[in-house]
Formats: C-alpha cells, sequence, structure tokens
C-alpha cells in the first residue's frame, strides 16, 4: 500500500504529465492551424516554411527536440554571448511537445481542410466572402467532426510520451514511480503507474468519442 508521502508524490507526478500534454494540445492545435493554413497556401514562402517546419519536427526524435531546447540552446548562447543561463525544465517541456505536437496537427488540420469539397469555397466567393472569410466561417467548422478522433490519439501519445521529460529533470508520473521502485526494490509501483496512464487514457478516449458522436449528429 502507498503511503500519505507516496501519494502525494504519484500524485505531484501526475499532474505534471496532464499539465504538459494539455498545454501541448493547445498550443499545438493553435499553432497547427497556422502551418496547415501554410501548407496550403499559394504563396510559396509561407508553403516553404510550413512545410520545413513539418518535415523537420516530424523527421526528427521528441526527445532530441527536448535536449536541442534544455541542453543545445544554453550551450549555443554561452558560445555567443560568453554567458550562462538556465531554462526552466517545465517551459522546455511546454516548449519541445507544443512545437513537436503543431507539426502532426498541422498534417491532421491539412487533411480534414483539404477533404472538404472544393465546390465550398466557391459558393462562399460568389457570396463575397474573401478567402479568410470562407475558411473560418465555412471550410473550418467543417472539419470538426474529422479533427476529434485525430486530436483525440495525438492527445494520448503526448500523454504517453510525457515520460521522455524525466530525460531533463522533471518528475512526472513514471519518473516518479521508477524512482520509488528503485529505493524499495518493489516492481508494484510501476502497476500503479500503469493503471493512471489506462484511467487517463480511457477517460480521453470516452470523451473524444462522445464528442465525435455529437458532432456527427448536425452532418446526417
Amino acid at each position: 500500500m502507498l503511503n500519505e508521502i507516496q501519494l502525494q508524490a504519484i500524485l505531484a507526478g501526475t499532474i505534471v504529465t496532464l499539465q504538459i500534454a494539455i498545454v501541448a494540445i493547445i498550443f499545438g492545435a493553435i499553432f497547427g492551424v497556422i502551418i496547415a493554413l501554410g501548407r496550403i497556401s499559394k504563396n510559396k514562402v509561407a508553403n516553404s516554411l510550413s512545410w520545413f517546419y513539418i518535415w523537420f519536427f516530424r523527421g526528427t526524435p521528441l526527445l532530441l527536440q527536448l535536449f536541442i531546447i534544455y541542453y543545445a540552446i544554453p550551450i549555443i548562447y554561452l558560445d555567443s554571448t560568453g554567458m550562462t543561463f538556465t531554462i526552466d525544465p517545465m517551459l522546455c517541456a511546454y516548449v519541445a511537445f507544443s512545437l513537436n505536437a503543431a507539426a502532426y496537427l498541422a498534417e491532421i488540420i491539412r487533411a480534414a481542410i483539404e477533404s472538404i469539397d472544393g465546390g465550398q469555397m466557391e459558393a462562399a466567393k460568389a457570396l463575397g466572402m474573401s478567402y479568410r472569410q470562407a475558411m473560418t466561417k465555412i471550410i473550418i467548422p467543417q472539419t470538426f467532426k474529422r479533427l476529434v478522433a485525430p486530436m483525440g490519439n495525438e492527445l494520448i501519445l503526448l500523454l504517453k510520451d510525457t515520460s521522455l521529460v524525466s530525460t531533463i529533470a522533471l518528475f512526472d508520473l513514471l519518473r516518479t514511480v521508477k524512482t520509488m521502485a528503485s529505493a524499495t526494490g518493489s516492481w508494484v509501483y510501476y502497476i500503479y503507474a500503469a493503471a493512471i496512464y489506462l484511467f487517463l487514457t480511457t477517460i480521453i478516449q470516452v470523451v473524444f468519442d462522445k464528442t465525435e458522436k455529437k458532432l456527427g449528429v448536425y452532418e446526417r
């Protein structure tokens, strides 16, 4: 059985895990929309920059991205200015996970936008709408149902990937139970972690499934 101190530590680790995943999915979605619009833009500069962003963040490991932000940037700054500074591990996790999520969500959002019948854009323009008005009022709202399931999957992946933050001195759920297991020599702490991960991912799955069904009512 867990004592009070262990319970508090596991709760704190779980909160860290949730905070990183939630912040990443929110900012990842915001940046993802911008990048997705850049990918489908006819502007060559915006299109190329968006393509490069997605190519880099999907093509390199999230762990490497964490290391670049947490370890490499301070070294580069030291070499350039001769001064030292440290990055808060939690801030580093927020930034790395958000940037990574944005790349994946951008492709999901782009695919959802391009799945909408092109005639809808033509109809919007015929009504006198600008491209921006057509996207924000006609096209993007229709993608919501198609985005629910992929975004739910991305949130689940982010939740599990938060275990990587243990490499930058953050005590998330997994690192907390790993420390307890090492200190006591008992494997049962890993069962507690598995139960919590399963509980959280199940809640996410149920919420997103119900949301998808609710939004689907209006498409029937």
